[in-house]
């Protein structure tokens, strides 16, 4: 089999190894992310603004092409709360009229999602998650999580509320609190406490009471559909549905019909913003969580593989009648702590939720919004990590202040501005951050060949040679900083005669920077000092001796920075304070 084929479908490698041992293993993992998946699904498609039965089509086909082109062993692919959200956002801000046109456009959104992530796929660009920082993701992730928990709320109360920010909701819900409706309360009340109880208090209860560890793993994972079931049956039973109870209605029955894309270029110009954001959000999400779980098994997954993994799964939720998809968390956990060994328990999990979507969705129709409101609130507080904000305070105010503005901006101003800003600061920072590098002037330690900052060891340096160690790497938006501070160091009382460029942690030196080195040999030369560089790495090198800088130094090129101060030094040294 030619390797390049393995690399684009990694089912063919771990297929060769594929036993009735694995086979048990994933199927145990299958049920129990089925699960949990059935009410999961349906909670986020009405979080979306779609009818619960698409949250069941976009469970099913994108999970078999995930197992097809995937590569980590046990990330679930589907519906998940932020992409979900930033879905009905999306979708929200295009005046669609009725149900058909925003399911097309919500099935031409993840086709979108697709095509682009494929694409970022095959050109090799997963390196782009690196562009958002960590404390940006988990300022978004948190606001994003508010947002959900409290657009949910009026599903909880019984009213009609609107908006997509955090003072529209809440302004709209106080409007409207006086219409509660208190079955509808008394049901959701009722399904949160038992929601939050299973999460914390079922399994040592089942434990307890001498049930098995594995059996009470899956009766705790399967208290959302015990939840949908009490509910369901109260709301038959005592015709609550008559009293106000908002239900999810009739289901259709079946597997997902086929389905096309729109191709019109107004909707594709209007969806474009919305669609490369839900790529770039629901790539790191994703990569995040199996890169973090592939580590516990030591096994290691490609992120451009990954890229083309999740843009079939899109384009399959597409041709299916879903939307936009991605590896979830929760899930993945559960998936993993179940046993999963390969991506064949999520194909195993599809054939589980089309059994659903074919024979349960009759069961569904008196299942009240209220339960899978609650379903999501559960879900998406453990999202929220305001600590973060603490954490950020503590070590870094630059961070800091990346995570408070990005939550305002998302709560404030919706989850495009706030996913947008997100990626806007996270380059600003590393910008910021990079354009003043730290540059220190360091001296040898005594009785050693190492090197360092003069400021804070007692080190030997010479009044008239200067070592400054530059710890990053050279491009044009710090080149200019380099030259100030050689230049304000060279101005003194003392009769320095050479200054050494210490490149031990320079990577890369760009045009710009190449610019700036010889305009500071040029300087330096007109003042009678000579300029030297040591422990300049090879790549670096190379790329130096494809030019006429080196030609036209004043100074040498040092291998290490032992060799430029026994060579520079002298006998004229002193002790720095």
């Amino acid at each position: 089999m030619p390797q390049q084929l393995k690399r684009y479908l990694p089912i063919l490698e771990w297929a060769k190894t594929y036993d009735r041992q694995i086979l048990g293993a994933d199927l145990m993992a299958a049920v129990i992310v089925t699960i949990m998946l059935i009410p999961q699904s349906l909670a986020y498609a009405l979080l979306a603004g779609l009818p619960p039965e698409v949250g069941l089509y976009a469970s099913i086909l994108p999970l078999v092409a995930y197992a097809i082109f995937g590569t980590s062993r046990v990330l679930a692919v589907g519906p998940v709360a932020v992409v979900s959200l930033m879905t009905a956002a999306a979708l929200g801000n295009l005046a669609l009229q009725g149900t058909t046109e925003y399911l097309l456009a919500a099935i031409t959104l993840a086709f979108m999602s697709g095509v682009m992530l494929t694409l970022m796929g095959l050109l090799r660009l997963g390196f782009l998650a690196n562009f958002l920082s960590h404390p940006v993701i988990a300022g978004f992730i948190t606001a994003s999580g508010i947002l959900i928990a409290t657009s949910q709320l009026k599903h909880i109360l019984g009213v009609t509320a609107h908006g997509h920010t955090l003072p529209e909701l809440l302004g709209s819900l106080v409007a409207h609190l006086p219409e509660t409706n208190l079955y509808t309360l008394a049901l959701g009340a009722a399904a949160l406490a038992f929601l939050f109880w299973t999460r914390k208090g079922l399994k040592p209860l089942l434990l307890n009471l001498g049930v098995g560890p594995r059996l009470a793993d899956v009766l705790t994972k399967a208290g959302p559909v015990a939840a949908v079931a009490a509910t369901t049956l109260s709301v038959y039973a005592f015709d609550l549905a008559g009293k106000g109870v908002a239900i999810v209605g009739t289901v259709p029955t079946g597997l997902p019909p086929l389905s096309t894309p729109s191709f019109s270029p107004d909707l594709w110009s209007q969806l474009f913003l919305a669609a490369l954001l839900i790529s770039i959000i629901g790539f790191v999400e994703s990569v995040s969580v199996a890169q973090t779980l592939a580590a516990k098994r030591r096994q290691r997954i490609d992120p451009d593989q990954e890229l083309i993994g999740l843009g079939t799964s899109n384009i399959a939720s597409a041709i299916s009648g879903g939307y936009p998809v991605t590896g979830g968390f929760a899930r993945s956990v559960v998936n993993f702590d179940a046993g999963a060994q390969t991506p064949a328990a999520g194909a195993f999990t599809a054939i589980g939720i089309a059994g659903a979507a074919l024979f349960l969705t009759p069961l569904l129709f008196f299942l009240p919004k209220a339960t899978l409101a609650a379903t999501i609130i559960v879900a998406v507080l453990s999202l929220v990590d305001l600590s973060i904000l603490r954490h950020a305070w503590g070590y870094s105010r630059v961070d800091f202040a990346a995570v408070a503005t990005t939550i305002t901006l998302t709560l404030g101003l919706g989850v495009e501005v706030g996913v947008s800003a997100g990626v806007i600061l996270s380059i600003a920072l590393h910008l910021y951050k990079t354009s003043r590098p730290h540059v220190a002037e360091v001296g040898l330690v005594p009785g050693t060949q190492h090197f360092r900052n003069i400021l804070r060891h007692k080190v030997k340096t010479a009044p008239h040679l200067v070592t400054l160690r530059i710890d990053e790497s050279l491009y044009f938006a710090n080149a200019r900083f380099l030259e100030d501070y050689v230049y304000n160091r060279v101005v003194c009382d003392q009769p320095i005669t050479d200054v050494v460029l210490m490149a031990s942690a320079v990577n890369e030196i760009d045009m710009s920077a190449l610019e700036s080195l010889e305009a500071i040999n040029s300087r330096l030369k007109e003042l009678n000092i000579r300029l030297h560089f040591s422990e300049v790495k090879g790549p670096v090198m190379d790329r130096l001796n494809r030019s006429h800088f080196l030609d036209d130094l004043s100074g040498e090129v040092f291998l290490a920075q032992y060799d430029a101060w026994s060579r520079l030094a002298g006998d004229n040294t002193q002790q720095a304070a």
